[in-house]
């Protein structure tokens, strides 16, 4: 009889929605979580398919598994691709879809049985004070690169008063920080409810909260949503705007649909309308026939847009993908040489932008604390913070307090509370 149950959790924000709501499935039916791996009933690993390194992750946890010989029962779920599928199939006792989570007590052979659809089921949130909500799966755009659409299927967005009502319920629970989620944020649409939409819905709840979304897609990005950044004033002025690349032909090749000529436009408009925002934005290096010349205009494009984060990855062929037909021609040796270089740029950039914040007093949201009672915390520009002080007082964490900023660092700022 299970028991207890430990979940290993792979991936982006959106698997660790999936796995709160896994945890809220398994504690329904009676388990206990159990903090050590080892000592767990049911073992469950939500994996990411996206980069062939993740994947890899999963066989080293197989590996590891083996040679614990636990008697665990062991369950693969998340994004998983079907060749992926067919190989680890015998390593594990289930493979079970996430959007099946409902049926998931029937395949463990417990009676109890929860019938609705997976969006529906009420997670139970790593903290209370940050809360990730999904507000459509599923991706229809086939980048390229990207293994997604054939991992979660096309794009369905969730009834916009269920998205409603789950923000409502956090935000009277003590959530600070909502995280809409999705493939493609922008692209979502519940009948006459666009994205800017219910932003505009969630904007009006009763609380003291900031909204924050990822991930965005430049082809979707339209004036109405930044005119809704604009004037939602909960909405955070941070935005993470993938480019993938600084070329045009490159970018034709990866099937993104748009020009950088249309992406700087978009990010022009940006920083005129809500001038104190924070742009962050996903890279890949060395994407098949990528030559120099191409890659520099990616170097140029980071100079000239002073992006305060960056999220560089080096290309990964993924099976089923268009991609996957080119020959991997960039070495890994040059891929290592272009994301560094890429790196540099961004902390260069990222300094410059920190030190504007010198002399503020702004609001920090309390997210973690240090070995030696100093605190972390993020600002509403998703800015990380350290608190000079030493305060041992554990009602900080998942608060709003006023911050005194006192120094800059290439990725973070330091201050003290006022």
């Amino acid at each position: 009889m299970l028991k207890t149950y430990h979940i290993i959790t792979y991936g982006c924000q959106m698997n660790i929605s999936d796995s709160e709501r896994i945890t809220s499935v398994l504690e329904n039916l009676g388990l206990k979580k159990s903090q050590k791996m080892k000592e767990a009933d049911l073992i469950v690993i939500n994996m990411c398919s996206v980069r062939q390194s993740a994947v890899d992750r999963v066989y080293g946890l197989i590996i590891k598994l083996q040679s614990l010989n636990l008697k665990s029962q062991t369950i693969l779920t998340g994004c998983i691709l079907k060749k992926d599928k067919k190989k680890m199939s015998s390593f594990f006792n289930y493979v079970l879809d996430i959007k099946d989570l409902s049926c998931w007590s029937k395949a463990l052979n417990f009676k109890k049985e929860i019938k609705r659809d997976y969006l529906k089921i009420t997670p139970r949130y790593s903290n209370s004070f940050s809360v990730n909500i999904p507000i459509m799966t599923g991706c229809n755009n086939f980048c390229a690169y990207c293994v997604v659409p054939y991992t979660r299927n096309k794009e369905i967005s969730r009834p916009s008063n269920d998205i409603v009502k789950e923000v409502e319920n956090a935000v009277e629970k003590g959530a600070k920080e909502i995280w809409l989620l999705g493939q493609n944020v922008n692209s979502y649409k519940d009948g006459k409810t666009t994205f800017p939409k219910l932003l505009e819905k969630i904007n009006k709840i009763p609380g003291d909260f900031w909204i924050r979304f990822t991930s965005s897609h430049p082809k979707d990005f339209k004036d109405s949503l930044i005119k809704t950044m604009k004037t939602c004033k909960k909405t955070a002025p941070y935005l993470n705007l993938p480019v993938q690349s600084g070329d045009n032909e490159i970018l034709k090749k990866m099937n993104r649909i748009y020009t950088i000529e249309d992406y700087k436009e978009i990010v022009e408009k940006l920083k005129k309308e809500i001038p104190n925002i924070a742009l962050s934005t996903d890279v890949i290096v060395g994407f098949p026939t990528e030559t120099k010349k191409q890659f520099q205009n990616t170097v140029n494009l980071f100079k000239e847009i002073k992006y305060d984060m960056a999220y560089i990855s080096k290309y990964s062929r993924r099976a089923q993908t268009e991609a996957f037909k080119l020959k991997d021609d960039v070495s890994i040796k040059e891929k290592i040489k272009r994301e560094r270089i890429l790196n540099k740029i961004v902390a260069k950039t990222a300094f410059e932008n920190n030190r504007k914040y010198i002399g503020e007093i702004t609001d920090v949201l309390i997210d973690s604390e240090t070995k030696n009672n100093s605190w972390l915390g993020k600002t509403k520009e998703y800015k990380t913070v350290k608190i000079s002080q030493k305060i041992k007082n554990e009602k900080l964490m998942g608060e709003l307090v006023k911050v005194k900023i006192t120094k800059a660092s290439l990725w973070g700022l330091k201050g003290e509370l006022v």
